[in-house]
């Protein structure tokens, strides 16, 4: 059995305008020491999948259906008391802006305590030595005079490193990362991957990677779910997504990564922008940007279905398999070309 099951995950959020559908029928399964990456453009629906899952929506103006079963318990259904015990314990993440998410008046010190003790029966002592062991664990230099500093006092990619620490406290299976190294500099940014990486090896957790950036993806994840406008339009394992990409997004996000060998003035982009999910156009999301699109593509919502080659390579496209093929590979040989 999968450590965490998502099946047909569905959130819409009440606003002055209307109902906003952030998460359309997303399913997907992590399993102990596995790496899944979620990756797609701003407002996709990456961060609200997994804020769904740990039930950290409001729930006042949040409607969430489907299943996500945690070690075979439905989170969707928990009740808040169920689903606390579970936070920061079984299960934890990692914030994009650590600087919002640590509480500014408290020593982080306090912080990791408190996140021992909130599901541990131990005393301050022992807490303290246990926040002290997954700060030096994160390389927090100095970690016996830094533990009594407060958030403002560490830098962007130290924060980030004392959320991982706080995330690992009580050793989770399951380790939820939201864009962990967006605002990080690209030394420090690759100095956090490996220390993620590192302590999975060591602690055996599984991670959830969101992000928007494939180099990411590329470096860290076995498997890879492509959302788009609230829904899944591809899922594969890394290898094969980055080898035979098979939907028109997939391309135009490879396409799209910026190259040093690259003519600045003619950076590629995936043309227009995301639709409104409040008004959602009909048939495949993604057909008014889409080079490829037909007739069908404005009327029928493309399945998400295995790969012809590939029953575990899922998509949802309406174009037939040659042409998925013919422009997959044209696509890789012309990255490899470059690079």
């Amino acid at each position: 059995m999968a450590l965490l099951e998502v099946k047909d995950l569905r959130t819409s959020f009440k606003t002055e305008d209307g109902i906003v559908t952030a998460v359309d029928g997303v399913s997907f399964s992590v399993e102990k020491g596995q790496t899944l990456g979620i990756v797609g453009e701003s407002g996709s629906g990456k961060s609200v999948t997994c804020l769904t899952i740990m039930g950290l929506n409001a729930r006042r103006s949040t409607m969430s259906s489907g299943e996500a079963l945690w070690k075979g318990k439905d989170l969707i259904r928990a009740k808040p008391s169920q689903l606390r015990k579970i936070r920061g314990d079984e299960m934890s993440m990692i914030f994009q802006d650590p600087m919002t998410s640590l509480n500014p008046v408290h020593t982080i010190g306090k912080q990791l305590v408190e996140a021992v003790q909130l599901h541990r029966d131990v005393t301050v002592r022992v807490a303290k030595a246990r926040a002290l062991e997954l700060l030096k664990a994160v390389g927090i230099p100095k970690a016996e005079a830094r533990i009594d500093d407060y958030p403002h006092q560490f830098s962007g990619g130290m924060r980030q490193r004392v959320m991982i620490a706080m995330a690992l406290i009580n050793d989770p299976d399951l380790l939820i990362a939201d864009e962990p190294t967006t605002a990080l500099d690209v030394t420090t940014q690759a100095q956090i991957l490996n220390l993620m990486k590192r302590l999975q090896d060591d602690f055996g957790s599984a991670i959830i990677m969101i992000t928007h950036d494939l180099g990411v993806v590329a470096e860290t994840a076995d498997d890879v779910v492509v959302m788009y406008a609230a829904k899944v339009v591809e899922h594969a394992k890394v290898h094969d997504l980055f080898n035979r990409p098979q939907h028109p997004y997939t391309w135009g996000l490879m396409g799209s990564l910026p190259r040093l060998d690259a003519d600045l003035e003619r950076l590629v982009q995936i043309p227009g922008q995301p639709p409104s999910l409040l008004r959602p156009p009909g048939g495949c999301r993604f057909h008014p940007r889409c080079p490829y699109v037909m007739g069908v593509c404005r009327t029928t919502d493309p399945p998400l279905l295995g790969a012809e080659r590939d029953p575990s390579h899922l998509q949802a496209c309406h174009l037939d398999q040659e042409t998925k093929d013919r422009e997959g590979t044209k696509l890789v040989e012309a990255t490899m070309a470059e690079a």
